[in-house]
């Protein structure tokens, strides 16, 4: 069964967005696109890459045509792939939310023998079709697949800054980690963020925290990275601070995402403290994050024991559900974080 599974493996040609990229800047195209995986973002990038550049516009009034999979059917797509295209090499055939196709599988019949002159491109978003079954093995051998797969928490602020740098800026590792904090894991909101600070900035300068809280409104003083280390120097008129800016502008900073970023970080302390070699170099990558901020990990450690974590956690959960509704219906939000903050610093 092992070998049988390397040998399919071989077969099917796997490529990421970046190498897809390559190819359509050269001209190279397949006959068939899978696009599929639980982070939409790269579903869109490629996709959208098709749309806007493989027709001039002259050609795209004929030969391009965009369904969605809830709107259409598999003879419906079959039929529009097999046509042949008019004054122009290819035509492309985009289906968007391609998920919501009803048998999906039976693309199969198209894709084992699919029209070259056609390139039909499938967007199957936030999962992935089944790899155990033949459809998977012909879209793979017939065209390409892409598997666009979640980028977790702890590598957010490594994206932002591969991002930033890949078109042509700058960003600190505190900066990325700013962004991370309070923009979370969803890449197209990143990235919608982040061009707000691109559109007034040159090309080679750096996103500064003055700039991120100017273009996204993340304040560089009253955010939950600077909360975090009024919790981890035990600094409460600072932690207080924060919190009643907080309490002041509920809509920017909810208690929902200050409570997931304040359990992370008490994840990362609880780990720290089981590290060996708890240098900044070593510790780094154990803890998920730039060498660069292991020291505000290393303060949280010695403020907060280990005995001292379950406790935190438990509150952790506790104000959590309370921030939701559960067993609260009076109290604000702002009134719980400082409850949470108060027992957390006691």
């Amino acid at each position: 069964m092992a070998e049988k599974e390397k040998k399919q493996k071989e077969s099917v040609r796997l490529m990421d967005w970046q190498a897809i990229h390559q190819d359509l800047k050269k001209k190279i195209y397949y006959p068939v696109y899978l696009l599929m995986g639980e982070e939409p973002f790269y579903v869109d990038v490629i996709s959208g890459i098709i749309e806007k550049t493989v027709l001039d516009d002259n050609e795209k009034e004929f030969n391009q045509t965009v369904l969605y999979g809830k709107e259409t059917d598999i003879p419906t797509i079959i039929s529009t792939a097999k046509r042949f295209p008019m004054m122009a090499n290819h035509q492309v055939v985009i289906i968007k939310e391609a998920q919501n196709l009803k048998e999906i599988e039976l693309l199969e019949h198209y894709v084992t023998n699919p029209l070259q002159s056609t390139i039909l491109v499938l967007c199957y978003k936030y999962k992935t079709v089944d790899k155990r079954k033949t459809f998977y093995k012909s879209v793979g051998s017939a065209g390409v697949i892409m598997e666009s797969k979640k980028v977790y928490d702890n590598q957010m602020p490594g994206w932002i800054s591969r991002y930033v740098s890949d078109h042509k800026y700058k960003i600190s590792a505190g900066a990325s980690q700013l962004l991370a904090d309070h923009l979370g894991n969803d890449l197209g909101k990143v990235v919608n963020e982040i061009q707000k600070v691109f559109i007034s900035l040159p090309k080679g300068q750096e996103i500064t925290h003055e700039l991120i809280e100017k273009n996204i409104g993340i304040s560089k003083d009253f955010n939950v990275f600077e909360l975090q280390d009024a919790l981890a120097t035990r600094n409460s008129l600072k932690a207080f601070r924060i919190v009643k800016y907080f309490g002041d502008n509920p809509k920017s900073n909810p208690n929902v995402v200050t409570l997931a970023v304040l359990h992370g970080f008490f994840v990362r302390v609880m780990t720290y403290h089981t590290l060996k070699d708890k240098s900044p170099q070593k510790a780094g990558p154990e803890l998920g994050m730039s060498p660069f901020l292991v020291p505000n990990i290393q303060k949280g450690a010695q403020a907060f024991p280990m005995s001292r974590l379950p406790e935190i956690f438990s509150y952790l959960r506790e104000y959590d559900l309370k921030s939701k509704g559960v067993n609260n219906q009076t109290t604000s939000q702002g009134e719980l974080l400082k409850e949470l903050v108060i027992k957390i610093l006691q």
